[in-house]
């Protein structure tokens, strides 16, 4: 394993540890945000979150666009420890809020999902369009990352310099079924209680949702919540169709953007059948798998003195790109 890969400290050696450090550790983390509209074709909007500010005086500086995981938001410890990396590269960066993810319910029954691209279209190609000098990153964590992978491998044309996808669940099934077993059972309840609970909320502003809140309320696992809100609302034959057509990894030898693509072996969200073969990933992907690192994890140094790897990793990555384009061009 190389200098590029990730190696846990022996005090954190422990994928929960892993797992649940940065929310410890970044959770008082505060960000001066810039907050921004985008309105969608179909009558619907997401919203956008810059660091300090939406505007600059540098037409050229780069853009770093974060797609967040499941239920986070610019507030999630990652997204604001990314930022802050940005900022301090002299870069411009951005979460894109996924459909009812900012803390604003949108306006359709429909939500977001793993597979769900045209939202991350729409916001790159709004970016690109006012900022047509800037290079242009995509970041997308855990289900973002999914989705990302998807958008790459369908958008060959992408004005995208470069992407990073961490901790992406590339087989849906799998990670739906990891999720139901031992510990992780407690991410799965955490995470499904906050869906249920804005899916709720969603319907009692919706006099003719086609789910009742009782229903909602009885659902165990994430299989069910799709079978019964996510495959009906996004036209899917089911939970099964679902997983199916979104998973990332029959997708990653489509992908011709330089993409840097890292997991952990012990990422309590998923097992081994989401780790790629060297025959399914594109010659344009640098794929990192490290022993430990949980789900989106990667906490290095010292107990007293942690250290984030992403937040070094993700940048170099973009910098190697970074410098390759202005060289291309010069």
């Amino acid at each position: 394993m190389n200098a590029t890969h990730f190696k846990a400290p022996w005090w954190a050696r422990n994928r929960h540890i892993q797992t649940l450090l940065p929310t410890l550790l970044l959770r008082n983390k505060k960000l001066n945000l810039d907050w921004q509209q985008l309105d969608l074709d179909d009558g619907d909007f997401i919203d956008l979150a810059w660091i300090d500010s939406a505007k600059t005086d540098k037409p050229e500086q780069a853009i770093v666009l974060v797609f967040h995981g499941l239920e986070g938001s610019v507030h999630s410890p990652y997204a604001k420890g990314i930022l802050q990396a940005c900022k301090q590269q002299g870069w411009r960066a951005v979460v894109m809020h996924f459909r009812g993810c900012s803390g604003k319910p949108n306006k359709l029954w429909r939500g977001y999902h793993s597979g769900e691209i045209d939202d991350a279209r729409a916001c790159i190609e709004h970016l690109h369009a006012l900022n047509p000098k800037a290079p242009l990153f995509a970041l997308g964590y855990s289900l973002g990352g999914n989705m990302l992978v998807n958008y790459l491998a369908k958008e060959p044309r992408s004005p995208l310099t470069a992407a990073a996808v961490i901790s992406a669940p590339l087989h849906l099934a799998a990670c739906s079924q990891r999720l139901q077993q031992g510990f992780s059972q407690i991410y799965q309840h955490h995470l499904l209680s906050r869906m249920k609970k804005n899916l709720c909320k969603k319907i009692s502003r919706m006099p003719q949702a086609p789910l009742q809140q009782t229903q909602v309320k009885r659902w165990r696992n994430f299989v069910e919540f799709d079978e019964h809100y996510t495959a009906p609302a996004h036209q899917f034959a089911g939970a099964v169709d679902y997983y199916q057509r979104c998973s990332g990894l029959p997708l990653l030898k489509h992908i011709g953007l330089p993409t840097l693509l890292i997991h952990a072996a012990d990422d309590p969200f998923m097992d081994a059948r989401v780790i790629p073969r060297n025959e399914q990933i594109s010659p344009a992907i640098e794929y990192r798998l490290s022993r430990t690192g949980g789900h989106v994890g990667f906490v290095g140094g010292s107990l007293f003195r942690p250290t984030f790897w992403l937040e070094s990793a993700i940048p170099q990555w973009f910098s190697q790109h970074l410098n390759t384009k202005e060289h291309a061009n010069s």
